[in-house]
């Protein structure tokens, strides 16, 4: 098992950028594909950033593709997002997710079987 805990969210005016971090411990992170997931008020939660186990392969939701960037550490047990070109409509709470199976991400919630507490980025015009 495997616990999480995501830090760096905050306030940001619109066109700045924001560096989203996610702590593991209990396993190490090279057993799991890591995902970053957000949920805006009033919608679903929804897939925004995947890495496999090393993370050579990654995955992007159209909205944010080109804008944030998934990275891992895994020997300090790490997962980051960096967002760049940050819009109001990124406004939302950020979930970092571990998914056992380590070989790809995926975009389907329910393929992770760990969550951490999610940070919330607030984003200005």
């Amino acid at each position: 098992q495997v616990q999480l805990v995501e830090s760096g969210g905050g306030l940001v005016q619109a066109g700045t950028s924001l560096r989203l971090s996610c702590a593991a411990s209990g396993r190490t992170l090279t057993s799991y594909a890591m995902g970053w997931f957000r949920q805006a008020p009033g919608k679903e939660r929804e897939f925004a950033a995947g890495a496999n186990w090393n993370g050579a392969n990654t995955y992007y939701a159209d909205s944010v593709k080109g804008r944030f960037t998934i990275s891992r550490d895994n020997a300090k047990n790490m997962v980051f997002l960096q967002m760049n070109s940050l819009k109001p409509e990124d406004t939302a709470v950020y979930y970092c997710a571990a998914k056992a199976h380590p070989w790809r991400s995926s975009v389907p919630r329910a393929d992770y079987e760990y969550w951490g507490q999610g940070t919330l980025v607030t984003v200005s015009s």
